[in-house]
């Protein structure tokens, strides 16, 4: 009986936050994850940048304009928001509450601002963990075999990675990116942990004094 219980104990979902510079492999680490964990989803951001070939409105991003996007922070209808390469990146609220509040975890795939901006709003809520790349010349060339940019806006992402390094203190964890699978094998550590935390194990209480009131024949 006790046991049965134990299963059922209700848990707050948590917000767990990636960072790292353009290229050190945070998007790969996050797709794998939500391919490993049935209970984290992905917290799908607002944005005003041009939608990539093989993105899907919805799945990676919602796109908007940056007026409709000015009205969205005038309505409070963001956990956080910030700008970046002068394109403008939002959390929405309601989405994330909602998974919070039913036990599930939000993955974000955001930069240092955005980490800044949740763990001020909802520190007990968020689990911050960094990637760095193994060097500066594997960052550079992961960035030029992904294709996706223009030489001026991977110089522009070169240039940024340093202010992003800087800010690695901020976070909870860090992993350091030479091996995917081994990286996700330590996100994946990491994220269990965290769920285990009696903060966020809600039942807990309930199922300590049905332990006590057990009677045993």
């Amino acid at each position: 009986m006790a046991v049965q219980y134990m299963l059922q104990i209700k848990r707050r979902g948590l917000m767990l936050i990636l960072s790292s510079p353009s290229g050190a492999g945070k998007t790969t680490l996050a797709q794998l994850l939500l391919k490993s964990d049935q209970h984290i989803r992905p917290s799908v951001s607002f944005t005003t940048r041009k939608k990539r070939a093989n993105e899907i409105e919805g799945i990676h991003y919602y796109f908007t304009d940056h007026e409709t996007f000015k009205r969205m922070i005038e309505q409070n209808a963001f956990l956080e928001y910030a700008e970046v390469f002068g394109e403008m990146y939002g959390t929405p609220k309601k989405f994330v509450n909602q998974h919070l509040e039913n036990g599930e975890d939000v993955l974000f795939d955001i930069d240092w601002q955005g980490n800044r901006s949740l763990t001020q709003i909802a520190r007990e809520d968020t689990v911050s963990v960094f990637i760095f790349p193994p060097s500066k010349k594997e960052l550079l060339d992961r960035l030029k075999s992904r294709d996706q940019d223009s030489a001026d806006i991977v110089k522009a992402r070169m240039d940024k990675a340093n202010e992003e390094l800087s800010h690695w203190h901020e976070y909870d964890y860090s992993i350091i990116n030479r091996d995917i699978d081994e990286s996700l094998r330590k996100l994946l550590s990491i994220l269990r942990a965290e769920r285990l935390k009696k903060a966020r194990r809600l039942g807990v209480t309930d199922f300590v004094n049905n332990l006590i009131n057990e009677e045993l024949e």
